[in-house]
């Protein structure tokens, strides 16, 4: 078999893969610079040992079915005879149906299966009532089966759009482990870590108590690392990893294929295996998979929130064009958003259809919750993006546009403002008074209830939230700040973004938009008694002012933090199908077919939307790290397996995934503790004097320091160098030569260099 090349090109029918994004993507959604080509060609060939021959086509590989067709079939024929949302009514067949007894010899089973029917009935009868009310697609039974089709598609498109810019970022098919590993870099490598532990223990409970009980991660503090870091993605999928290797081994079928790859240069080869049999091509095919089923979610949302399956189109298309201001997950995959963000959407889903609806059945108040039980498991964040949306939904329930009732229902708790209003504040006839009072009660009585919490139970881990905000809008500095805001993820949204948007013209169809909705607002408001005395019909559509209001603040995040653009921009697509909507546009439908101004739409934003999807696709690179690998190598093979270490936090979660070394500090900033502790590590960055720092990491127990003078010479912008961070709080050493610089020069006497290399350099911490 003819050898395959390193560089772009792969002889083997088996090229496609996944994997990781660009070097410099924790900045945020923007695509990344492409790498370097590599040096040389690299020569990639079947391995010698002989365990793993190519094989023509991948095995294991998971089938791809539409949506679940054997269930929505079955869904359908319990249907007949009923009359689905716009359709015609369907003629009942003949045949047994509920309330009709056959004769039966056994009194006993006819009970019995009367008690069953009576049960299949209901649950039949819930299951019309419930499609019924959904009103999600507006046309005949036989129409469904399209709008899900095209849903399926667009999955489909935006799985194959992710796996590949993440294959051409990185050549992930084409890395060996440690590689792939290293590829994953920061917090990323991190997560992807405890992922590893698990796959690789002996068990899987016997893996899921080692992350339970961790000591590597905090040196030597025993941690829970499930519960601190949000690890339920990581335990979920390493348990289907070990479910579905298991399974693979038992029937005999190769999960992965493996190669030796000639890397040039006088480097070793290594081996690269591709397949869903090696573990960071799992980890990163179902992230993809989900991400993908997101997209399909984005379709039925757009399309059940404007009533046209036009509405969904331009959803997906809005998303598609401006696809690199949406997501990161194609550069970041192991990021906590990757897992979160999905169910955001299918949560937002169901909210509106809750809010669309007159009578809130139980069913969708426990599938809501279960949507926010996934939303927030993966991420520390999710809890802001929630408030959020409860003031967007408390903003409805003010204006009138939903009753306490149902406020009562979706929050299940509430600043006991639903009761205060009805009984004490009937004295204010006058609208806008009472929603002030409203309002204003809701945002005082959350802050004041947070720092009654934060003050009884000493809670401090979210005092960066609040220092941070400060930072944002009246200039507050200080170190653990800095450490945020200078970093371009956290810094203000980018001035370049909003014409981005204009280009592809999803601004301007918002903001046409949200402007029709501000005046059916003001309409309702002012003249809503007007209305019902001519006996006409107000415009009384909470869910479509949720969203509206949901823009709002998303809109507000995204300025003060740039990273939070994985908001807004989808966002911003879903909001784009109300350009369908019957309720805010009818008078123009009268002139103009929905299909028509639809298509008029897309071709416009093509132009622009084309071009960024090229541009996406263009990228293209390969990762390449020998420096970190030498670091890595050496670590494995000249320290102990209790050695401690600290360095950047980068860095460390590099040196805890692939050395298995305990580290001191991680890239996990948010616990008040970790922050601490990266403080003092990253004191080799101050200009303070060397015995003082060597005295606070001796405390930490650090046995060996990992310097990179980037750090000490690295500058996002100005004021934002390490040195000039410890500036803001070490006011008396300001002017000094900071301690990096020197060291970097000569580590004696207070350390002992080990291993110097073109980046990193290996300080041995003596004990005194």
């Amino acid at each position: 078999m003819a050898p395959a090349k390193r560089g772009r090109r792969k002889a083997s029918p088996t090229s496609h893969c996944f994997g990781y994004g660009g070097g410099n993507h924790i900045g945020g959604v923007t695509a990344p610079p492409p790498s370097p080509p590599p040096p040389e060609e690299e020569q990639k060939g079947p391995s010698e040992e002989g365990e793993c021959e190519h094989s023509p086509r991948r095995q294991g590989a998971p089938e791809k079915d539409p949506i679940g067709v054997a269930f929505f079939r079955g869904l359908l024929r319990s249907l007949e005879g009923q009359q689905l949302p716009g359709g015609a009514p369907a003629m009942r067949k003949g045949g047994g149906g509920c309330g009709r007894r056959g004769a039966r010899s056994d009194p006993q089973k006819q009970e019995k299966g009367d008690r069953l029917t009576e049960k299949i009935c209901q649950w039949r009868d819930g299951l019309r009532a419930t499609l019924k009310e959904t009103a999600i697609f507006a046309r005949a039974d036989s129409k469904i089966w399209l709008t899900l089709i095209m849903a399926a598609v667009a999955g489909i498109l935006h799985w194959y759009h992710i796996t590949t810019l993440f294959e051409n970022d990185r050549h992930f098919s084409h890395l060996s482990a440690l590689e792939r590993e290293m590829a994953f870099r920061s917090e990323m490598g991190l997560y992807y870590s405890y992922y590893k532990t698990i796959t690789e223990a002996p068990s899987f409970w016997n893996g899921l108590w080692m992350i339970m009980n961790d000591r590597l991660t905090e040196y030597p503090l025993v941690i829970n690392t499930l519960k601190r870091f949000n690890l339920y993605p990581e335990v979920v999928l390493a348990s289907w990893y070990r479910i579905y290797t298991g399974i693979m081994d038992v029937i005999g079928i190769q999960s992965k294929t493996c190669w030796t790859v000639n890397r040039g240069e006088g480097l070793s080869p290594i081996e690269s295996c591709e397949g869903l049999g090696d573990p960071a091509y799992f980890y990163v095919a179902m992230i993809f998979l989900l991400n993908g089923l997101m997209v399909s979610v984005f379709f039925l949302y757009g399309t059940y929130l404007s009533g046209s399956r036009f509405g969904g189109l331009l959803t997906v298309a809005c998303y598609f064009f401006n696809h690199g201001e949406s997501t990161r997950v194609m550069w970041t995959p192991p990021l906590r958003e990757s897992f979160s963000y999905p169910f955001l959407v299918v949560q937002m889903l169901l909210l509106t259809y809750i809010l669309r609806t007159q009578n809130v059945n139980r069913r969708s108040l426990i599938a809501l919750s279960v949507s926010n039980v996934f939303f927030m498991l993966p991420w520390q964040f999710a809890q802001f993006v929630l408030l959020t949306q409860v003031a967007s939904i408390f903003g409805i329930y003010v204006v009138g546009f939903i009753d306490s009732y149902k406020l009562q229902k979706i929050l299940y708790a509430h600043m006991g403002v639903l009761e205060v209003g009805p009984k004490y504040l009937k004295t204010y006839t006058n609208g806008f008074p009472l929603l002030a009072i409203e309002g204003l009660s809701c945002f005082l009585g959350t802050i004041i209830l947070k720092s009654l919490l934060c003050l009884i139970f000493g809670i401090s881990d979210d005092a960066h939230i609040s220092n941070l905000l400060k930072a944002k809008l009246i200039g507050y500095r200080d170190f653990d700040t800095s450490i945020y805001t200078c970093a371009v993820e956290f810094d203000f949204m980018e001035k370049e973004t909003p014409g981005k948007y204009m280009k592809t013209l999803l601004l301007p169809v918002v903001l046409i938009v949200f402007v029709v909705i501000a005046v059916k607002v003001f309409q309702y408001i002012v003249y809503s008694k007007k209305f019902i005395e001519r006996q006409e019909n107000p415009f009384n559509h909470g869910e479509i002012v949720y969203h509206a209001l949901q823009l709002i603040f998303f809109a507000i995040l995204a300025i003060l933090i740039m990273r939070l653009k994985l908001f807004l921009t989808p966002h911003m697509c879903i909001m784009t199908s109300l350009i369908c909507s019957k309720q805010l546009f009818g008078w123009v439908f009268s002139k103009v077919q929905p299909g028509t101004l639809v298509l008029a739409i897309l071709a416009m934003m093509a132009f622009e939307g084309i071009a960024n999807l090229e541009k996406e696709r263009n990228i293209v690179g390969e990762f390449s790290n020998f420096p970190q690998e030498e670091l890595l190598l050496w670590i494995k093979a000249n320290t102990k397996q209790d050695a401690a270490f600290a360095g950047a936090m980068p860095t460390m979660a590099s040196v805890k995934l692939s050395a298995l070394r305990p580290v001191v500090n991680h890239p996990h900033y948010e616990d008040a503790g970790l922050r601490a502790r990266t403080k003092i590590v990253y004191s080799m960055y101050s200009r303070k004097p060397a015995n003082e720092v060597k005295r606070e990491l001796l405390k930490l127990g650090v046995n060996y320091y990992i310097l990179e003078e980037y750090w000490c010479l690295k500058r996002t912008k100005p004021g934002c160098s390490i040195p000039e961070i410890w500036d803001i709080e070490d006011i008396n050493n300001v002017g000094k030569i900071p301690l990096c610089s020197i060291i970097s020069k000569d580590s004696r006497p207070y350390f002992r260099t080990v291993f110097n290399n073109e980046l990193f350099k290996i300080l041995e911490v003596t004990k005194e």
